[in-house]
């Protein structure tokens, strides 16, 4: 059977996109302007904006949100009478973390062993070329049958919510029949698989305080109270003894009842060392889908490398709480927040701080929007059937554009499969899922049109 045209159309397009993906890459848009310059950021959204405009875009502009930062938005005419679709990504990334641990450098796309290691090539400035090729295949093709708006935020990875409040401001400007978000990925590479939920969150910043100031271990130690002696012992308090979230009031005995995540495979995506247990109770899918999830993000603290005998009079951590749809995150918040302070020993000084949030999602996959997709990924994927998996992350406009658009249809897609390694050193994107991944959203497209 030969390709299909836009099939043919989208391969001979990849170069290009290998090449925009580079320049894309090499902008250090990490949304933290204490740590990167905000013209890093402004790069990213005007390089956007520029391909946009040239794929003959409208009312493309700089949209200033709440946050500080900004979102890239723009409409692509479609013909009279036609469907709404919304193209979501965004363009800011997280931090390298450790730069020296990569294997090439953070910001430079480099090819290596059939993939393309980068910050952000999967997650989620590779999202941003899936939706440009997928349009400039209907464009070579017979054209784009509905009308396009795409919205590419600079803040997704902070969880600041400055798009969710410019949406909340500004509800006509989002509005679609569905909305298609290019921000996840496949169970794995070459399974067809669109997310059908995700988990909300919150992120909580304590700080634990004991002393007015250090004192000599050696002088005070054993009586004075240690502020990062109570900080370990009230994290600790977060995880029973099988690793399974412990927060006072919040359930976490939940099941998944989809896509089952087979216990080797998972070691494998995780990368668990030999001999190192898997933590929590049920299935994985249970635990990383459907079940609430605790982790310390970080602990401020004095270095091994230069300590000195004291006794800490302040330390401070900063949690992430992940919680499944059908739970609130503002009362989650809440919960984690009441439960750090009634299991914080010796009548040591406690404060939080919400520093983050976003609820969680469930979509409709009965819905027309959904059986365009299988159609269209049953093509870009010969022999493969679309699969419904769960997100363990949060993507939390989800749930803003749900509220505002209760009747518009929303889909997951993206190209974060497990090798990918977001959010960790060496992210990379698998060129071949950029290239199914785009031939399918066009097919989507194309199919959505005439439904």
């Amino acid at each position: 059977m030969s390709p299909h045209p836009v099939a043919e159309t989208v391969a001979s397009l990849m170069p290009r996109a290998k090449a925009e993906l580079t320049e894309l890459v090499a902008f250090r848009s990490v949304a933290d302007f204490d740590q990167f310059p905000r013209s890093e950021n402004e790069g990213a959204a005007n390089w956007i904006a520029g391909a946009l405009r040239a794929e003959g875009f409208e009312d493309v502009a700089l949209l200033d949100t709440p946050d500080g930062t900004q979102s890239v938005y723009g409409c692509l005419p479609g013909p009279e009478g036609a469907k709404t679709v919304l193209l979501y990504a965004h363009y800011d990334v997280q931090p390298p973390l450790d730069a020296a641990s990569w294997t090439t450098p953070p910001f430079e796309l480099t090819e290596r062993d059939g993939r393309w290691y980068g910050r952000g090539t999967a997650d989620c400035k590779g999202g941003v070329l899936m939706h440009l090729l997928a349009l400039r295949a209907l464009k070579a093709n017979g054209g784009v049958p509905v009308r396009v708006k795409v919205i590419v935020e600079g803040s997704e990875e902070q969880g600041t919510g400055g798009l969710e409040r410019y949406a909340e401001a500004h509800p006509e400007l989002l509005t679609a029949d569905t909305i298609v978000i290019g921000d996840t990925g496949n169970f794995r590479a070459g399974l067809p698989t669109v997310t059908s939920t995700l988990r909300g969150m919150t992120m909580v910043r304590i700080r634990v305080d004991t002393l007015e100031g250090n004192l000599h271990s050696g002088q005070f130690g054993g009586a004075a109270p240690d502020a990062l002696a109570a900080l370990i012992r009230v994290l600790d308090s977060l995880r029973a003894e099988d690793g399974s979230t412990t927060v006072d009031g919040l359930s976490g005995d939940a099941a998944w009842d989809g896509l089952a995540y087979d216990d080797e495979q998972f070691r494998q995506d995780a990368k668990v060392l030999d001999g190192v247990e898997l933590i929590g109770s049920g299935t994985v899918a249970d635990r990383v889908w459907a079940r609430p999830a605790v982790t310390v993000l970080g602990i401020d603290c004095p270095p091994v490398v230069g300590a000195t005998p004291s006794v800490q009079a302040t330390a401070r951590a900063l949690v992430s709480l992940r919680v499944p749809p059908g739970v609130d995150a503002a009362g989650a918040s809440r919960l984690l927040e009441a439960h750090l302070a009634a299991h914080t020993p010796w009548g040591a000084r406690v404060s939080t701080e919400q520093v983050g949030q976003g609820q969680a999602f469930r979509a409709d996959t009965t819905s027309p929007a959904y059986r365009a997709m299988a159609d269209a990924m049953a093509v870009a994927y010969p022999g493969q059937k679309m699969q419904y998996a769960g997100q363990g992350g949060s993507i939390p406009l989800c749930s803003t554009l749900a509220t505002l658009y209760p009747d518009a249809e929303i889909l997951l897609i993206g190209l974060s499969e497990p090798e990918a390694q977001i959010h960790a050193v060496n992210e990379s994107v698998s060129p071949d899922e950029l290239e199914r991944l785009s031939v399918a959203e066009a097919l989507f497209l194309r199919a959505y049109a005439a439904s």
